[in-house]
């Protein structure tokens, strides 16, 4: 893939990236809605990306987290053709949401081959930042500092990122 493909995928999913208010209108949730990411994957037909976001949901439930704090299913109207409107479904996605799609796209498409980076990269800007608040910085640790039991320390810190990403609110 080259710089100039990265670049232009970069920008598509922040420019397709919305913002919510969380549930206590305390902060801003950055949420995807998966029609508008199912063209970034590569995907032609909604029923395919459907594979893709069910398997996303049923990793979530294996690994005990609450569905409904990543995946909210909403309608839209869409104008057909004839002028007329019809109701669609989508989701909802937090960025964890949008990386459990990602690793469970198919690997052979190049945009999924990228979200998968992209999401993996946003997720370890969150391990680092949760790393800071600690006062941890992996750059500053002494060369003799243990690798593995810092490996331990993000593995922990990663369990801890679903319960800390900002989750969709509540419906009312």
């Amino acid at each position: 893939m080259d710089k100039q493909s990265i670049k232009q995928y970069q920008s598509n999913f922040d420019k397709i990236a919305h913002f919510i208010n969380s549930e206590n209108n305390s902060e801003q949730v950055e949420v995807w809605f998966a029609r508008e990411l199912q063209t970034l994957l590569g995907y032609a037909r909604w029923e395919n990306f459907l594979l893709a976001v069910h398997r996303a949901v049923d990793s979530c439930k294996t690994q005990n987290v609450n569905v409904d704090d990543h995946f909210r299913e909403v309608t839209k109207m869409v104008e057909l053709g004839s002028g007329s409107k019809r109701e669609i479904t989508d989701f909802m996605l937090t960025r964890y949401a949008c990386y459990l799609i990602a690793q469970n796209g198919d690997p052979k498409k190049e945009e999924i081959a990228f979200a998968q980076s992209y999401f993996a990269i946003q997720t370890r800007k969150t391990v680092r930042e949760m790393l800071g608040k600690r006062g941890i910085k992996p750059e500053e640790l002494p060369p003799d500092e243990d690798i593995k039991k810092l490996e331990r320390r993000v593995a922990s810190d990663e369990k801890s990122i679903e319960k800390t990403t900002k989750k969709l609110p509540k419906e009312k």
